[in-house]
């Protein structure tokens, strides 16, 4: 039995800025909560004792090598 290959096709009235504007804004709703969860992980990885141990290394060799 041969399948038949299915084919969607979507009308959209609205104009290419009003669609662009609307997907945005729905990724942006979408994604909010994973972008909280980055910067909460950033502040605590920045408040880290790693993290100043790790920029204070790098800006040591940037001062010793000029």
């Amino acid at each position: 039995m041969k399948r038949t290959k299915l084919n969607y096709r979507f009308h959209n009235p609205n104009s290419a800025e009003d669609t662009a504007d609307f997907l945005c804004k729905l990724l942006i709703e979408v994604n909010a909560g994973k972008v909280e969860r980055a910067i909460e992980d950033a502040a605590l990885y920045a408040e880290s004792e790693g993290y100043i141990l790790e920029n204070l290394s790098e800006n040591t060799e940037k001062l010793c090598v000029g």
